[in-house]
């Protein structure tokens, strides 16, 4: 019989790679600057959040903050990056393509 705690550390490694490499792809695609620093800021946190849950007593709260530290500060690169350099006009509401 497997370990649960085996199970969730090998989804867990899995997991940080999909993540590294989706963010990377993703970063590229959307040209971000840095797209491998925001790859492995992402994917660090998320492996640390699993090595928190791993071997730390700390509160599920903390470890899922950990977690997705990295994903939510790329949401944040990402959307200044798709940003549109042009003043706001008062009066008028921004529209994307």
């Amino acid at each position: 019989m497997v370990d649960l705690a085996t199970v969730i550390g090998v989804l867990g490694v899995a997991t940080t790679v999909a993540i590294f490499g989706g963010i990377y792809w993703d970063a590229t695609r959307v040209d971000v600057s840095r797209p491998m620093l925001w790859a492995a800021v992402a994917a660090g946190a998320f492996g640390v959040g699993i090595g928190l849950y791993l071997f730390a007593e700390v509160p599920t709260t903390g470890v899922i903050m950990t977690a997705n530290t990295g994903l939510v500060l790329y949401g944040f690169e990402r959307e200044i990056a798709r940003e549109d350099d042009e003043d706001a006009e008062p009066g008028t509401l921004p529209h994307r393509e």
